[in-house]
């Protein structure tokens, strides 16, 4: 019989919910409630199946998280760490719907809000907040992942137009949003973002398949050609790749908030399962190095989310930094892929089993290793706030 993911007490070693406020208790209260109601009974099924669960969108939209820490537009203006705690319960359930919400609410809508005019905020948000529109974020390109400021997408100003020309990969909801966000060099080389509307000519949405990771959300292949948007389209503030970077740095933080998620889950999956499952006799629980394994995971689990409360005070008090970001995104992807294949590893063959979740949290996981920024990337952005040298090329 599958394992029901059951929050545990020493899941919160240090106390982290006493240093939490009222307001942000009741965000995660109310997320995990949905997950726990909506999402686990249904997304094996999905998952298996590599299909998106399009009745939860009007569910989504019922609990009022979407565009959690923008303020106005009928978003909830909640704090950094509140918009982290949703990250964290999303991907304790799932990470295909992490990255659904993620994509729409970090992504899409956050662009909007740091880098859209006052016009194209008020025209977009508040029905993204109500998530009657779906947003999606185009950067990543079949030739750009890592080295994503080399992108070669093309925007041509012909009067009051922008052409587009180019392509891009790995674009979640691109295949059914209302609008994309496509970055683009213009004319003088400069990188600005564009608001491509659904069913623009020109415009085609591949959903990729194939994939072992994050199989209910759906990415796609985009390509564009001479793709007609309307110079008001063009992000008012969106003037270099400086400014896009900065819209990564605060979904970033969200990515470590989501790898706590999956560690939570990974660790409460191996903690029930090695409780309950009896050989030689007795529950696995009584054998000493189940209990150091649950040990060593748990002082993961801890670690990170001490690190990513601390990294969301900072972002809410403006002192984030991309280094801060990076270091979180890379020592929690890090540990949780750690954690999980742990708890794989101690579900033995059932650990393979989709009825037990693990096997999910185990392909996910090295989704989340890589998206964002890889390992690497990330401790090359560390490493150069360390030293003050450039160890890769950028432009």
């Amino acid at each position: 019989m599958a394992v029901e993911i059951q929050p545990s007490l020493h899941t919160d070693f240090y106390l982290m919910d006493e240093l939490l406020t009222e307001e942000e208790r009741a965000v995660r209260d109310k997320v995990r409630a949905f997950c726990d109601k909506e999402i686990l009974p249904i997304i094996n099924d999905y998952w298996e199946r590599a299909e998106f669960p399009f009745q939860l969108i009007p569910k989504f939209a019922q609990i009022n998280i979407a565009g959690s820490s923008i303020k106005g537009y009928g978003c909830p203006g909640m704090s950094a760490v509140a918009s982290g705690l949703i990250a964290l319960e999303l991907a304790r359930a799932d990470a295909s719907m992490c990255t659904f919400f993620g994509v729409h609410s970090g992504l899409a809508m956050s662009s909007i809000a740091m880098l859209g005019s006052e016009e194209q905020k008020q025209r977009w948000l508040p029905a993204m907040a109500r998530m009657e529109l779906i947003g999606a974020f185009g950067l990543t390109e079949p030739n750009h992942g890592s080295d994503a400021v080399a992108l070669e997408t093309r925007a041509h100003r012909v009067g009051d137009e922008y052409i587009l020309n180019g392509a891009k990969r790995w674009i979640g909801n691109a295949s059914f949003a209302d609008v994309v966000i496509i970055w683009a060099r213009n004319d003088d080389g400069n990188v600005s973002g564009f608001l491509v509307e659904k069913g623009t000519p020109g415009f085609e949405a591949t959903v990729m398949t194939g994939k072992v990771a994050k199989r209910a959300v759906w990415q796609a292949d985009i390509t564009l050609t001479d793709v007609r948007v309307p110079a008001t389209n063009c992000l008012a503030l969106a003037r270099s790749f400086k400014d896009t970077a900065e819209v990564l740095t605060a979904t970033r933080s969200g990515v470590a908030w989501e790898a706590v998620g999956h560690a939570i889950a990974a660790y409460e999956i191996a903690l029930s399962y090695a409780q309950e499952r009896i050989q030689f006799g007795k529950p696995l629980s009584n054998f000493q190095i189940i209990q150091n394994k649950l040990a060593n995971m748990l002082a993961n689990v801890t670690s990170m989310q001490m690190l990513s409360l601390r990294l969301g005070q900072l972002q809410e008090q403006g002192k984030m930094t991309a280094a801060m970001a990076s270091l979180a995104k890379m020592n929690n992807a890090r540990l949780a892929r750690e954690v999980v294949a742990d708890a794989r590893e101690m579900l033995g063959g059932n650990g393979i089993l989709l009825d037990y979740h693990i096997a999910r949290h185990h392909a996910d996981i090295e989704a989340v290793f890589t998206y964002e920024g890889t390992d690497t990337i990330q401790s090359l952005i560390v490493g150069r706030e360390i030293t003050g040298k450039q160890a890769f090329s950028s432009r």
